[in-house]
């Protein structure tokens, strides 16, 4: 496993981080199996973990507690976010700090999630939606310094709504944000624009989720796949964005290197930028730690690949379905 300085916070993260909402919100999920996959992942290197309150209403936050437990000569690093108040996924412009994010409302799931995770401190807490317009209202700046001061949290984060990568800018420009959560991939190539050089610029955490495009990018998804309808994936690949997504997906086919997966191909894209720090994909099962966790090897895609690969960049904007 190869590790990376996480902006201002000083941390050494693992290049591949554990994205936890599938082992909570997804159907398919399964406990013991859950468990042996995060213990697989610890043994090989893995040291970021991220969960949020909503996934499973706190359940996912409470399985990477009892993982904390089990490892504790090990220094983990925890990431969990604080649901908006309205519950609404993602926040829309016109939205007020007060429906998603008042300041009692703040501390409140801050309490939730650290008896949840079972720790007296959170290593990165964060807004699990955001509007720039919200930036220099003080109520949430102070609720978040007297967090820190008080030792409930260490670093402060934004996960920032999908397609959306500049609706976060000014609210970073405040000096009180640690870290950016964004969608970034071989598809979401608009973060590279104007998000990733302000966060160099002022040494910003960058972890860069969705990674295979909610599973686009795996490269298993057809025309005809289905989704349980108590599967969140059934209200996002609604038929006019799973089929623009299989083909996308069946352009890239043709590109995949000889002995390689494209589920491997898109994580070393993401890899092969330095401004990332780290990408959490999701990873229920043990055979998708070991694959995934073994890309982080320091070899990152050749020129040529990388350049044919920045032509299917595809910009999106935000519709009914890409909550």
């Amino acid at each position: 496993m190869q590790y990376r300085r996480f902006g201002r916070t000083g941390w050494h993260v693992s290049e591949i981080g554990y994205g936890m909402w599938g082992l909570a919100g997804w159907t398919g999920s399964d406990d013991q199996e859950s468990e042996r996959s995060l213990d697989v992942a610890v043994e090989m290197g893995c040291n970021f973990f991220d969960t949020a309150w909503g996934y499973g209403s706190g359940r996912s936050e409470q399985i990477l507690g009892k993982l904390l437990k089990r490892h504790p000569e090990k220094t983990l690093y925890l990431a969990t976010k604080i649901p908006p108040k309205n519950f609404t996924w993602p926040s829309r412009k016109g939205f007020t700090l007060d429906e998603c994010f008042p300041p009692d409302h703040i501390r409140e799931y801050t309490e939730k999630s650290l008896k949840n995770l079972n720790v007296e401190t959170i290593a990165l807490q964060q807004f699990h939606v955001w509007e720039d317009s919200w930036a220099t209202d003080e109520r949430w700046q102070r609720t978040v310094e007297d967090l820190k001061k008080e030792g409930k949290i260490q670093a402060m984060g934004i996960s920032v709504n999908r397609w959306e990568p500049e609706n976060c800018l000014e609210s970073l420009k405040t000096g009180l944000i640690d870290a950016v959560q964004v969608i970034y991939n071989i598809f979401d190539q608009a973060p590279e624009d104007e998000l990733f050089p302000l966060c160099q610029k002022l040494d910003i955490g960058i972890i860069a989720r969705v990674p295979f495009d909610e599973g686009t990018l795996t490269g298993n998804l057809t025309k005809d796949t289905t989704f349980p309808k108590d599967d969140w994936r059934s209200t996002y690949f609604v038929p006019e964005n799973l089929q623009s997504s299989v083909e996308h997906a069946d352009q890239l086919k043709p590109l995949v290197p000889s002995g390689m997966t494209m589920p491997e191909m898109a994580l070393r894209f993401i890899l092969s930028n330095q401004h990332v720090h780290t990408t959490i994909p999701g990873m229920r099962k043990l055979n998708h730690v070991k694959s995934n966790v073994s890309t982080s090897d320091g070899k990152g895609l050749p020129e040529d690949l990388l350049k044919k690969l920045k032509e299917h960049r595809w910009d999106r904007q935000p519709n009914s379905w890409s909550q």
